[in-house]
């Protein structure tokens, strides 16, 4: 008997490892920012991974302070790097098709996540961006690391007003 309850505890423990590494992401207490579908293996409810601002804001990131086309000067953007939030849904895919507001899309490969310095950034000079501000999600470029990266190119999959991000196998 004792045997047959050590058996059904170790079975519910293994059952349980295999679900957290499945990947269930905690579901948002605030306003839904960002939704990433698509070839993802962790999730938080009808095959999608749904963040708010405060799950964005503690993930691993950077600050940066760059000159942009779409702003006047120096400009400090803050926010979680694209890699980060890609490795919390557990992504698979070699493209990512950012889908904002206005339903404007651009696709980006995925190395531009994993081989830059790529953020979603949350705030701009130390605000946290409105939509008229380019919010509240804005993909920023390491324009500061890299002048080859301040071209044409680079400009069009710098997405405003992000709101989904896509995973495309």
């Amino acid at each position: 008997m004792r045997m047959s309850f050590i058996a059904t505890v170790i079975t519910a423990s293994l059952a349980a490892i295999s679900i957290a590494s499945a990947g269930d992401l905690p579901h948002p207490d605030g306003p839904v920012v960002l939704t990433v579908s698509g070839s993802i293996s962790n999730t938080n409810g009808d095959g999608a991974a749904r963040f708010d601002m405060g799950t964005l804001e503690a993930m691993a990131g950077r600050s940066a302070t760059m000159e942009t086309p779409w702003t006047e000067g120096a400009t400090r953007f803050d926010g979680p790097f694209l890699r980060e939030i890609l490795a919390a849904v557990g992504a698979k895919g070699g493209t990512l098709r950012f889908v904002a507001l206005n339903d404007y899309a651009s696709d980006i490969p995925s190395a531009d996540a994993t081989d830059l310095d790529t953020i979603l950034a949350t705030h701009m000079n130390g605000k946290p961006m409105s939509v008229r501000e380019k919010g509240p999600l804005f993909l920023i470029y390491p324009f500061d690391q890299s002048a080859d990266l301040y071209n044409e190119k680079y400009f069009s999959r710098s997405v405003w007003q992000v709101k989904e991000i896509k995973v495309i196998e």
